[in-house]
This record gives C-alpha cells, sequence and structure tokens, in this order.
C-alpha cells in the first residue's frame, strides 16, 4: 500500500534487553486461570486472550495457509509476564509511535481516534484519507520504502514503538531486520479474512494493540448494524440483476469466485451473481469466450479493472461492446473514487467498512429501492 530522524544507537541496544521468545507455536494460547477471550463473531484470523496483568494476541492467519500462529504479549511492564508463557515479541501498552503498512489499517486508526501516533508508512501517495494527507503535507508521517521491502534505516531512525505488517508470507526481511534491532512487528491478516463483516470486525485487532477496546467494538457493532439492515432492505426487491465483475488483464478475465467475500457483497445486496456457483475465495482466472458466453446478457457490470470510462474501456478491447451491460450503460467503477493522489478509497475504507460497500450495491442493483448517496462505485464516464 503507498523528518523524523534520530540518533540509532538506542535502538541496537533493545536487542540485548529483549527476552528471549519462541517462535515456534503453532496454536493459539489455551485458556488459563483468570483468563478472558474476546469474543469474535465473524473474524476468523486473530484471538485476544486477556489475562490480569497482560493480554496474549495471536494471529493465526497473517497470510493464507500460514503454518503458525503469531502470538503477541501486551503489558504495561515484561516482568507481568509468567515466564512460563511463550510469544513472538512484547508489546508495550502505551503504543505512542506506530508504523503501520497497509492502507487498510488507516480507518481503523482514523475512527479510533489514534492517527496521532501514525509516525510512518510506505508509499505514502496510496493513502486516500483526507486526514492523513493533511498529516503527510505538514511532515508528521514519513514515507519508509514500500511494504514489500521497508526502508529500515528510516524505520529504525523513526523509532516506532511498533510496526503493524501486511505480509504474504514469513520472508520478508526487512521485518526480521526491525525484529533483530528489537522493533515488535505485528503481522495483521485483515486482508486474509473471507467475509465482509469479518474484514470489518479487525478493528478490534487495533482496539487490543491501542487500549481502545471498547470504541473499537462500538464501531464495529455499528458496522454490523448498518450491514444486516441494509441487507434485509435489499431482501425487499422484487427482482434480482444478473451481474459480471471483473476485466481482462493480459487476455485472461479475474473475476471474485462464488466463496469470496466480493461474491457474498452481491449475493447480500440481492443479486445473481454470473460465477456464485464456482467455488474458492480468491479469483477465478477465465477466458474471454467463456465470459462472453455465461455473462454477455449481465445486466450490470460492476469493477471492470481500472478503467473510468466507457471510451478507454472499448479502446483497450473492442469485445467488451459485446456486454449488455456496455451498451445500456450499465458499468460502474471503484477507479473514479480516488485521494488527491491517486489512491483507490476502496482498497483503503471498504475492507473496514462493508456496510458502505453493500450500500453501493443496492442502489445499482435496486436504485428505486433505496436513496443512498455512492461511496465507492461510480457509473463510467462517457
Amino acid at each position: 500500500m503507498r523528518q523524523f530522524f534520530f540518533c540509532v544507537l538506542i535502538l541496537t541496544s533493545l536487542l540485548s534487553c529483549k527476552k528471549q521468545t519462541s517462535a515456534s507455536a503453532t496454536h493459539a494460547p489455551p485458556l488459563q486461570n483468570n483468563n478472558e477471550a474476546l469474543k469474535l463473531k465473524y473474524a476468523n484470523g486473530f484471538a485476544v486472550n486477556k489475562y490480569d496483568d497482560y493480554t496474549l494476541l495471536s494471529v493465526s492467519q497473517p497470510w493464507p495457509k500460514a503454518q503458525k500462529v503469531f502470538i503477541y504479549a501486551i503489558a504495561k511492564n515484561k516482568t507481568k509476564i509468567p515466564d512460563s508463557v511463550t510469544y513472538d515479541a512484547f508489546v508495550p501498552r502505551s503504543l505512542n509511535r506506530l508504523i503501520v503498512t497497509s492502507t487498510t489499517h488507516i480507518p481503523a486508526l482514523e475512527s479510533l481516534k489514534q492517527l496521532d501516533k501514525l509516525i510512518a508508512f510506505p508509499n505514502l501517495n496510496y493513502i486516500s484519507s483526507h486526514t492523513v494527507r493533511e498529516k503527510i503535507k505538514r511532515g508528521e508521517v514519513l514515507e519508509v520504502g514500500n511494504k514489500n521491502q521497508l526502508n529500515t534505516e528510516l524505520v529504525l531512525a523513526s523509532q516506532p514503538d511498533a510496526v503493524v505488517a501486511s505480509a504474504i508470507n514469513a520472508n520478508n526481511k526487512s521485518y526480521s531486520t526491525l525484529e533483530r534491532n528489537g522493533i515488535p512487528v505485528i503481522y495483521n491478516g485483515d486482508w486474509v479474512e473471507e467475509t465482509p463483516l469479518g474484514k470489518a470486525e479487525w478493528i478490534k485487532f487495533f482496539g487490543v494493540l491501542l487500549n481502545q477496546e471498547q470504541q473499537a467494538d462500538s464501531i464495529f457493532n455499528r458496522i454490523e448494524s448498518n450491514y444486516l439492515n441494509a441487507k434485509k432492505i435489499a431482501k425487499k426487491a422484487l427482482s434480482k440483476p444478473l451481474v459480471i465483475s471483473g476485466s481482462l488483464y493480459k487476455d485472461v478475465w479475474y473475476a471474485p469466485a462464488g466463496d469470496s467475500w466480493q461474491a457474498q457483497l452481491i449475493q447480500d445486496a440481492n443479486a445473481n451473481y454470473v460465477y456464485k456457483k464456482t467455488t474458492g475465495n480468491g479469483s477465478l482466472s477465465l477466458a474471454l469466450e467463456e465470459v462472453l458466453a455465461k455473462a454477455q446478457e449481465a445486466d450490470i457490470w460492476i469493477s471492470p479493472g481500472s478503467f473510468t470510462s466507457y471510451n478507454a474501456l472499448i479502446e483497450s478491447n473492442q469485445h467488451y461492446s459485446q456486454f449488455s451491460a456496455y451498451q445500456n450503460k450499465e458499468v460502474y467503477s471503484i477507479a473514479l473514487t480516488t485521494g488527491e493522489t491517486g489512491g483507490v478509497l476502496f482498497y483503503e475504507l471498504g475492507p473496514n467498512r462493508p456496510d458502505l460497500i453493500l450500500k453501493d450495491l443496492i442502489k445499482i442493483f435496486h436504485p428505486n429501492l433505496v436513496d443512498y448517496d455512492l461511496t465507492f462505485f461510480k457509473p463510467l464516464n462517457p
């Protein structure tokens, strides 16, 4: 996802005093006496066990098919954590200087009113939040490389209390470097969640990290309520439009699979997704001929890649003109809603606010049923 320079000598000393912990844990910590587990309704990728003097935050799905659970011990003081407890990193209860690495982390900080703690981010141009963009202009947020390869010198010089990491596997060398220098690297797997509300519930992950648990729970409850209420409204529709999603990239049409969170949103908006009966929670790779055979008569076409106009669409491939949705000007894109430096708002805010995505889709699929203003999707320009 896209000047704080201080002496780094103090950071190198942290390594020598860091408590030795095991990274071999493969299961979430068991319940113990004086333990309270945070109740999660939809998210499957993390768990929270609270004890009298410390909290264990375990992340089981930092990336697809992860082979271990990462456990983070959160406390005011390390001495409060029993020697018998095994964990991957100690995280101080008060985090004042935080680096996050995915734009999906930004809305959580903003809604929890914790943006004052954000000191750096990779690829700043990807950020759409107006508030954060103002902080960037004032020099309050440092750019530290890119998500896949952080500039570790800049990160160390900025003296973060922790880095919230988004990763595709365990082989990110920059994260390893930070860990060796005593910086807690906390993996966040919100992007791996397979349901809309599961993704949104990761705000509770930040609630635990930032000691804002009640606020996070309240925010999620509102999102859940909005989502479920919108879903009820969608069920009142008397007809279901046929919907296609995706577009060609290097002669391959990528579309959400039938078990994906995108497909669930289409279903919850009471529409008939062309590939709803397919399996998998990722993307389908399809030939144009196959898509034409199944979806040429689709009523509505959403998320046609990065295209923002009908002219650009047809210039890319003349075959797009064969789709009824193209002919009837029923194509809707997320690429038209961006921040001032071009970051697509959907990628930043959408996973946190599935209720707004759902409302968009209901407005598109059943325009006479609701009176919503579109947040992410917009009709293509001519």
